[in-house]
């Protein structure tokens, strides 16, 4: 894991992309897997219009049970770019 990681789970997930949204951060999702069950790839939009990768967002049926915010370099391992063009 690299040094920065952090996670969030259950009502906490919530209440953090309240705190994002609220911030008028864009983000971008890209489908993926994560532990053998389905996830997302979160690209936060930078004003340039690139789209870095920031971290990922597991699922739990049909609702997100946990955020792990990684270093982009992380990311291909989920088979992710690190970044998505403008």
């Amino acid at each position: 894991m690299p040094p920065v990681t952090l996670e969030y789970q259950g009502d906490a997930v919530a209440r953090f992309f309240a705190s994002v949204i609220r911030q008028g951060r864009t983000y971008d999702l890209v489908p993926t897997r994560a532990n053998g069950q389905p996830a997302f790839g979160a690209c936060l939009r930078a004003p340039t219009g690139i789209r870095h990768g920031t971290g990922l967002l597991a699922l739990t049926g049909d609702r997100i049970c946990a955020i792990t915010r990684f270093d982009n370099s992380v990311l291909p391992s989920f088979g992710l770019p690190r970044s998505l063009p403008g």
